[in-house]
């Protein structure tokens, strides 16, 4: 539900990495648009900022045609325009991407999550709830927030992102690391599964959870074989000889996690 916030504040969905550890499955696809259940990673990333009532916005620098397609889709079954902002030279980073976004952002804060992340996390109440001055973290490990904490989501009022310039760097180097030293960074714990699917093991455990420990096939598959613990690909076959366990089936390629 929108709360006093929700006007002053954009979404913004990290989609620029190049997915490096998670191929040979980002040899197909980007990493945001590997699919977990029954939508991408990048869908689930939109849907938790429609969630908290805010404009979206997509980075991207890696494969930018098939992000800028799937947008183009989703807005023509939804009729909801997300913003792509394109990277083009070379990937910005965390703080850069949001410098990027200044003209776009034109006073509003910003609400950060990455694209490459599973994660159910209410970012309705992570908004309401927050001061509006200071810059926020939502985090799934233990508090208090250190260097080595994992980030779900993050918030910036205006006044740091505004300062943000539109080159590669990170908001640890750039804002948490000062506002942790000065006391004024608030972190909040969120005890819901997260998971980062930056490797196929990790990517395997993604889609297990949304399932319920029940092996996952994409639309349009076709399965003759069996399946334990595995993803098939939307469009993907599994033929009549195959049983395939912890293994992830995307187009061609088999891919095992051991």
């Amino acid at each position: 539900m929108a709360n006093s916030l929700t006007g002053d504040v954009a979404g913004l969905a990290l989609a620029a990495g190049a997915g490096l550890r998670l191929r040979p499955l980002t040899l197909l696809r980007p990493k945001p648009l590997c699919p977990v259940g029954d939508r991408t990673l990048l869908d689930w990333a939109l849907e938790s900022l429609a969630a908290a009532g805010v404009d979206r916005a997509v980075n991207a620098h890696h494969q930018v045609e098939q992000i800028q397609q799937h947008l183009d889709s989703l807005q023509g079954s939804t009729g909801e325009s997300v913003h792509l902002s394109i990277e083009r030279e070379e990937a910005l980073g965390t703080a850069g991407a949001a410098g990027a976004l200044r003209p776009w952002l034109d006073g509003r804060g910003l609400l950060i999550v990455n694209a490459d992340t599973f994660q159910r996390s209410d970012l309705a109440e992570f908004l309401s709830s927050w001061d509006g001055e200071r810059a926020r973290i939502l985090t799934a490990t233990a508090l208090p927030f250190t260097p080595r904490s994992s980030v779900v989501a993050s918030l910036l009022p205006w006044r740091l992102a505004s300062g943000l310039e539109p080159q590669p760097s990170g908001l640890w180097e750039l804002v948490w690391r000062q506002a942790l030293a000065e006391g004024s960074l608030d972190a909040v714990y969120e005890p819901n599964p997260v998971i980062d699917c930056g490797t196929v093991g990790r990517y395997l455990q993604a889609n297990l959870l949304w399932s319920g420990g029940e092996s996952v096939v994409g639309e349009d598959a076709e399965v003759l074989g069996s399946l334990t613990r595995s993803v098939v690909w939307p469009g993907s076959k599994v033929g009549s000889n195959e049983h395939l366990v912890d293994a992830v089936r995307a187009g061609s390629r088999t891919v095992l996690v051991r």
